[in-house]
């Protein structure tokens, strides 16, 4: 079974892989947070060339994920990240972004299943490296679906990873699995599952409803439980001790990268993390209240001593 860490805005990015690997093990897969890509003859630059420089990677299987509607830019990208060493490339189809799919892309690009078609057969046929999707089901109904899927079983991709949910949903409600079981028995190339495993009993109905199942990819479950795919492994649940060394770890590090603002990305952090705790709307209270680096570790410290995880 692979398990991998699912492309999070914000969240999953390089020093988040770098620091869950260090105190957890690393996973089969990273994926990286949508990169837009740049324009032909360019090269990364701001945050997306930190996320791809080979420093930031090494000793981790991590594939870039490129957000863009244009094949020339695709392809150009894909050709630096082979020069770096990357051997896969995925394409974000399911971003619900208003502003995203405004531009159409992500699942934006969902709308149009034959200008997608046109641009997956010019991709696949050009990049040097393979070319995997992340997709979305549609923009409003599951229905939508059967043309896209139709699209994807004409293309040579290296791997369809399925996030049951349409655009509309965003990340509310459940994931329907049917379509995912479908695109099991069509696909002729691997396939992968995302959405809502938050615990090993969510992993387990999932294998159990769908055997066939190979990959599935964690998001805001081992976010917030950074023990997560350990559990799924059979290993032990996490303990408050070593809850609290990743997150030292992990604000140490965003001081190293980006100062003050550490502070910010940790609580973007600890919306998830609190759900590790019995009382998270106590926990999650406490740490938005701080206002700097001191407020913060003196909130961190009182969570740490007082509180009792779930």
């Amino acid at each position: 079974m692979i398990l991998s860490l699912a492309p999070m805005e914000g969240i999953t990015g390089y020093v988040f892989r770098r620091v869950h690997a260090q105190c957890f093990g690393t996973l089969e897969k990273y994926y990286t947070p949508f990169l837009p890509t740049p324009r032909v003859g360019s090269r990364f630059g701001g945050r997306a060339s930190k996320e791809v420089a080979p420093a930031h990677n090494r000793g981790l299987n991590v594939v870039p994920q490129l957000l863009t509607k244009n094949a020339d830019e695709f392809v150009w990208s894909a050709q630096m990240l082979a020069e770096m060493g990357y051997r896969e490339v995925n394409l974000n189809l399911g971003c619900p972004s208003g502003t995203v799919v405004a531009k159409g892309k992500g699942s934006g690009f969902l709308r149009h299943p034959e200008e997608l078609e046109a641009f997956l057969r010019d991709v696949c046929a050009r990049s040097p490296l393979p070319v995997s999707v992340k997709t979305r089901l549609g923009l409003s109904d599951d229905s939508e679906y059967e043309a896209i899927l139709d699209v994807y079983c004409r293309m040579p991709l290296a791997e369809l990873i399925v996030h049951p949910r349409v655009q509309r949903d965003g990340y509310r409600g459940e994931p329907r699995w049917e379509p995912y079981g479908r695109t099991l028995e069509r696909a002729p190339f691997p396939v992968a599952y995302n959405g809502n495993i938050f615990g090993v009993a969510d992993f387990e109905a999932l294998v159990d409803a769908y055997p066939t199942t190979r990959h599935v990819m964690l998001g805001r479950g081992i976010v917030a439980n950074p023990a997560l795919a350990r559990m799924i492994g059979g290993g032990p649940a996490l303990g408050i001790d070593e809850l609290r060394r990743f997150h030292d770890r992990l604000f140490r590090a965003y001081e190293e990268e980006i100062g003050g603002n550490a502070v910010f990305r940790m609580k973007e952090w600890w919306s998830y993390a609190k759900d590790d705790f019995a009382d998270p709307h106590k926990v999650i209270k406490a740490v938005r209240k701080a206002r700097g680096v001191a407020d913060y570790e003196a909130a961190v410290e009182r969570v740490f001593n007082t509180a009792e995880l779930a």
